[in-house]
């Protein structure tokens, strides 16, 4: 059985939901307080055993290879002046095997996926979104390998979600639990219409795919929205092979939205060493005023 010791995290997106801010820096590196989002996602994938990442960009997403190289002069000047502290936070995104490969044409999830054929080979992988930022004891991208180690078979993590929100989302058919939070699935639905929908189990940013979904995305025609829509070949993957699906119990952050990046900012900061204790004040200060 081969180990999944592969993932690749879909960064081609344009940001639009963040303009203006987005028009001149990626989306992946808005800060979460002081860490890049991207970042968050990188860490879970090592923290799951995950041995190289591949990251699919776009134009104007060079800042994130900058981020996760060396900087020379920077970490000099930290270590002469004896910020040490400083000094490990920048040396934390270097020496990580990441590797880069760009979307030439925003053809959708399905073809940010396909570009990664070469790199993952005949392997199991996983991909990891970086609209999603996930937080449990066990990384989830970790409980997706956990799970086919059991399984040798694909599988989609997803949560509930309020019914009017299934056409956001691409959604299971359930046909039974095998085991806890592990489903069998019918049919994997691409964002549809509340009285369509089949179940509010939605999937979430984190998938792991066996290799075979790649001859399927080379022939898989354009979906919903005239885009390469990976669900539909999964769909596809599901009728020859078992794909399952992993209900996520933890806590995700959707920074795919502002709403979702300011609570993930807050709840973030309440953490935060740093800051914590003056958020704290500040948050109930606000409170009454409001």
């Amino acid at each position: 059985m081969a180990k999944v010791r592969k993932a690749v995290i879909p960064a081609a997106g344009l940001g639009t939901r963040f303009l203006p801010a987005t028009k001149a820096i990626a989306k992946e590196m808005l800060p979460i307080v002081d860490k890049p989002s991207i970042q968050f996602i990188v860490e879970e994938a090592i923290a799951s055993g995950i041995e190289d990442i591949l990251v699919i960009t776009g134009k104007a997403k060079r800042p994130i290879e900058d981020h996760f190289d060396s900087n020379f002069e920077l970490e000099y000047n930290l270590e002469k002046s004896g910020k040490t502290e400083l000094l490990k936070l920048v040396e934390e995104t270097t020496g990580i095997r990441l590797h880069f490969i760009r979307q030439k044409r925003p053809l959708g999830l399905g073809h940010a996926v396909l570009q990664a054929k070469a790199f993952v080979g005949n392997e199991p992988f996983v991909v990891m979104l970086g609209d999603d930022i996930m937080e449990d004891k066990t990384p989830l991208t970790k409980q997706l390998i956990d799970d086919y180690d059991k399984t040798k078979a694909s599988t989609l993590a997803v949560m509930p979600i309020p019914h009017e929100d299934t056409s956001k989302y691409g959604v299971i058919d359930p046909i039974s639990e095998v085991s806890k939070g592990l489903y069998d699935v019918n049919a994997f639905v691409e964002k549809p219409k509340p009285e369509e929908a089949p179940s509010d189990l939605a999937i979430i940013g984190r998938y792991l795919l066996t290799p075979e979904v790649f001859d399927i995305l080379e022939n898989q025609k354009p979906g919903l929205g005239g885009e390469i829509q990976l669900t539909d070949a999964i769909d596809t993957l599901n009728k020859t092979q078992r794909v399952f699906a992993h209900e996520f119990t933890g806590k995700r952050y959707d920074v795919g939205n502002k709403m979702g990046m300011l609570e993930a900012n807050i709840e973030y900061g309440l953490k935060h060493p740093e800051i914590k204790d003056d958020l704290k004040v500040y948050l109930k200060e606000l409170a009454e005023k409001i």
